[in-house]
């Protein structure tokens, strides 16, 4: 047994323990002791040990904890929104008894301060749900959209991360966030706001082609909420990767025209938990991206979809925005199996469903956005150009 599941298995222990016992017992005392010396011998090994905590996975850096899949605490942290947890070796018994006391406090729904001002004070343990990190937005030879190009070299970008990544090799981010940046410039090209999205041509590119469109959209939703630059960004990194999970499902299955029968529904089902571990395995610095991947097939609250919560709780934000421009995009797109929506029909079908499946607001919000765009909406096959000036 390693040395980041031995802290675990005693950090479970210690909260049973303190949540039988009053302060100062003997068992509580021994509990607490046997979890701290883990918590040494841990931080001894890895002077910064960070454990997230996505769907079943149990994440130690960027290697799922193959032991813990479907961890019952696992579960537990993630729904009171302890999603990851960073141990240093700073870390004192105090500070890990303060953090056991407080994760009782929230499961048992006491009044505790866990604010962000609260967790600015320094410290050894430091939690939260996952967060946006900046991207870096690196100089590289990958070439991106501009005006003077057509989408083709986007998609051409994303048909080769998928193929990388079902090759066993390492997530290209730097190519991604290259995507994710060209796809902005085209946007806003010549002082003005347009929404490049690419036209479906067959039905095999539909993972491509649907992973650009569900970026342009989160990209535009998100700028028209308000958000910071950066966030808008992220944001974009998370819809462009959300069904990554789908190079794991056989293209027999993706790509068939009839009703998916009890299996094969089950198999595609698993996708958004296939991309999550890709993703949170490949990329350690990808953490809103995975959750987006496993979250964004979840109804509002965790009331339905998939996959399902085992405690329901909140999705994230960034994975609502996306629930949202997915739906839209996959509506209003020829599928082997049926026709595409109408625009106008798609949007009234999440606005029926605001505040059942989707978000209310951000529903509405997204609603709004289009019919008062549809005039910037370009749509492109990869070999039209966006138009100038």
């Amino acid at each position: 047994m390693s040395t980041a599941v031995r802290f675990l298995n005693s950090f479970a222990q210690a909260l049973s323990v303190l949540s039988l016992y009053p302060e100062g017992h003997t068992s509580r005392l021994r509990a607490l002791d046997a979890a701290y010396q883990q918590l040494r011998d841990l931080v001894d090994e890895i002077p910064r040990a960070e454990y997230s905590f996505v769907g079943d996975e149990v994440i130690f850096g960027k290697t799922p904890i193959r032991e813990l899949r479907g961890w019952e605490w696992g579960r537990r942290l993630a729904s009171m929104g302890i999603q990851r947890v960073e141990f240093d070796v700073t870390a004192t018994r105090d500070e890990l008894e303060e953090f056991i006391d407080l994760t009782l406090a929230m499961l048992t729904h006491k009044r505790l301060d866990t604010s962000e001002a609260r967790q600015m004070r320094p410290t050894g343990i430091r939690w939260g749900e996952v967060g946006v990190r900046d991207i870096d937005l690196r100089e590289t030879e990958v070439k991106t959209a501009t005006l003077a190009l057509t989408l083709g070299d986007e998609a051409d970008v994303i048909r080769w991360l998928h193929s990388e990544v079902t090759s066993g090799n390492d997530l290209p981010m730097i190519e991604a966030e290259a995507v994710v940046r060209g796809l902005s410039v085209a946007m806003h090209g010549d002082q003005r706001v347009i929404l490049p999205l690419l036209k479906l041509k067959r039905y095999d590119q539909y993972t491509t082609t649907h992973s650009l469109n569900v970026c342009v959209l989160t990209m535009a939703l998100a700028e028209w909420l308000g958000m910071a630059s950066r966030d808008v960004r992220a944001f974009g990194v998370a819809g462009l990767l959300h069904d990554l999970g789908k190079v794991k499902v056989p293209l027999e299955i993706l790509n068939k025209p009839g009703k998916l029968d009890k299996a094969e529904r089950e198999e595609m089902n698993r996708h958004p938990e296939y991309g999550a571990n890709l993703i949170i395995t490949k990329e350690p610095n990808l953490d809103l991206a995975a959750v987006v991947a496993y979250e964004h097939h979840i109804m509002l609250n965790g009331q339905g979809g998939y996959p399902t919560f085992a405690y329901k709780r909140q999705c994230h934000r960034a994975s609502n925005l996306v629930h949202v421009c997915d739906v839209f995009d996959a509506l209003r797109t020829n599928r082997p199996y049926r026709d595409a929506w109408p625009t106008e029909k798609v949007l009234a079908y999440l606005e029926q469903r605001a505040g059942v499946e989707f978000d209310g607001l951000i529903a509405h919000q997204f609603a709004e956005m289009i019919r008062r765009r549809e005039s910037q909406i370009m749509t492109l096959g990869e070999e039209d150009q966006l138009p100038d000036g």
